[in-house]
This record gives structure tokens, sequence and C-alpha cells, in this order.
């Protein structure tokens, strides 16, 4: 039988989401709890695993248990998905190396009899697959995936799979250095594009313009001259309104953007690309820009069908491809 359904589990630093997810039809059951971090990795582990119990039994009411394709996690940081193995893990503080799978099964095992398939893998890594199998990379036999937000991440899809590379690290963009010479020195490494246009860096960047510039800030109705607020959403409403500084900082951070893509381009021939995270919002204030630098940055040669779109399935790209990893394995 055709394996139907499958749980799908993102594990963030804030909060652990879980979902039943129907090959066909997508989510049929979603959750959102706030991450129990000060219980350490097995109290965590001890949460994922009584959610994940709960959303099998609702499954088995649901769906039946013979097409239970099993449970999928996508986490931050490094994932060696063969090993099953976390390593170091933003925002998952007293985190180094995890046996993620290993404590997640022996923590399930009580509970669920059967459990054909446990898979884990980089948060990144699901909400890349999430995409191709439900979401706006459907279409595309080779994509890369790209969030944009506190950090800057990537997934590749090649031949409508994922491509983890030798050591499960492959789609770390955001360490794609840009500027070696640069001031920016993220995780101790110079210039990289998750330190140039990461959350943080955005709402840097557009403090120190305001301030150059006291008298081009945007209208009260966003906030005034209280730059405390500014936010990249603030910014991109500041931008739709017309305001010109707003405007050449989303330009900028389009155009490095681009520039990071150039290389992707260039190395894997890569030339479909979903942006996702919460900084997507801006749409085309980012898309465009980046676009025209990567028509900029590369061949002539390595310009046809090139595409960069937004991703479809929001804060829920996590969710699906967790889930999806299991209907992708073996």
């Amino acid at each position: 039988m055709r394996m139907a359904w499958a749980i799908g589990i993102d594990l963030g630093g804030t909060a652990v989401k879980i979902a039943l997810i129907d090959r066909h039809t997508g989510i049929a059951d979603h959750e959102r709890h706030a991450t129990r971090l000060d219980a350490g990795p097995e109290g965590v582990i001890e949460q994922i695993a009584a959610l994940a119990c709960a959303s099998y039994h609702r499954g088995v009411d649901r769906f039946g248990p013979d097409s239970f394709a099993g449970i999928g996690l996508g986490a931050p940081g490094g994932v060696d998905s063969t090993r099953g193995i976390l390593s170091y893990p933003p925002n998952l503080p007293g985190w180094t190396r995890y046996p993620l799978r290993d404590a997640l099964r022996k923590a399930l095992e009580q509970e669920i009899l059967s459990l054909p398939a446990l898979m884990v893998d980089n948060d990144a890594n699901a909400a890349a697959l999430g995409e191709a199998y439900f979401g706006a990379g459907q279409t595309f036999s080779d994509f890369m995936l790209v969030t944009l937000g506190t950090g800057v991440g990537g997934g590749i899809i090649l031949n409508r799979a994922l491509y983890r590379g030798s050591h499960g690290t492959a789609g770390e963009i955001g360490f794609m250095t840009i500027d070696y010479r640069g001031q920016s020195v993220h995780a101790g490494v110079r210039g990289t594009l998750e330190g140039l246009i990461g959350k943080e860096k955005i709402v840097t960047l557009a403090k120190e313009r305001y301030r150059e510039h006291p008298r081009k800030l945007w209208s009260p109705q966003h906030h005034g001259e209280d730059l405390s607020l500014l936010s990249p959403r603030t910014l991109e409403h500041a931008a739709h309104s017309g305001d010109a500084i707003a405007m050449s900082i989303w330009r900028e951070v389009g155009s490095i953007l681009g520039v990071g893509l150039a290389g992707v381009v260039a190395l894997l021939d890569i030339r479909k690309f979903v942006i996702g995270g919460g900084i997507s919002a801006a749409g085309d204030l980012v898309i465009v820009p980046a676009l025209d630098r990567i028509r900029h940055s590369t061949l002539p040669s390595m310009h046809d069908d090139l595409e960069v779109i937004r991703a479809s399935l929001g804060n829920d790209a996590g969710v699906y491809g967790a889930a999806a990893l299991c209907f992708e394995s073996p």
C-alpha cells in the first residue's frame, strides 16, 4: 500500500510546530507549542514525543494505521541525516552534538507500535522539500530554496530530490562569503550573506540611513521618527508608501542576495530560486533587484530560464517538508 500520510515536525527555538500531512491534500491537522528550552534537550525530546504520539493517534483515527509513512523532523543547525545527529543548533542553548533521531525513537517506542520511518534533517532542507512537494517548486526539476529571516538558509533540490552534500551541509548559502574585506563579521566569518542581509543587519542598516537623513523619515502613520520600532515589516510598508530610503535599502538587500544566487548559478547551473522566510514578504522589493543582479553577475549563456519567485507555503513549509522526508524515504 502506498503510504498516504505522515507527521511533520518543525523544531525551532521559539516553537515546536507539528502537523498531520496527507500526501495528496496537505495539512489535515496542525498545532504550535512553545519550545520547552528550559528543560534541556531531553525535555524537548519528551515534549516532541508526547505531541507526536497524540498526533499519531489522531491520524490513525482519521486515516487508519496501514497507510502511515512515518514521522519527519526538521531542526536548525547541522544535521547528519544518515546518523541522525544534530550539531550546534542556533537558538537551542545547551545543545552541542545530540543524537536527535535515536533519542526521539527511544521516546516514541513506548507509544507508537509501528514506525515505518523516522527521518531528521536540517530545517531549511525540509522547507525546500516541502516547497518541492506541495508549494512553489512543484514544477521545477532543480531549484534552490533560500530562507530570509533572522538568518539566511537554503536547501537544494536536484532532480526532484534533496541534495545534502557529503556531510549534510549543502545549501548553507547564508555562510557564503560575499565581501571578504567587509566590516560585517558573523559567526566568526567576514562578509557572509547572512551577516549582510540577516534581519538584524537590515534593521541596523536602516537605522543608520535614517539617522543620516532625519528629514526623510516615512510618514507618521508608520511610526514617525521612533527608530526603535523599525523592523523589516515597517520598512516594507515605508517602501510601498514611496519612501526613498526604504526603497534604496531593499534594492541593496536584493542586490546582495543576487550576488549570492549568481554564485549558485555559476557553480551548479541552478536557474530557479524560491525565496521564503519572513523577509520574503517584501516580495518584488527584493526579488526584482536580486534577479537583475544575477543577470549582471553571470555570463549571458547562464541567463536562459532564470527565475526568482516567492515561496508559497509560508511558515508551514517546515512541517510539510518534514513529512515529505518520509514520503521520499525508500
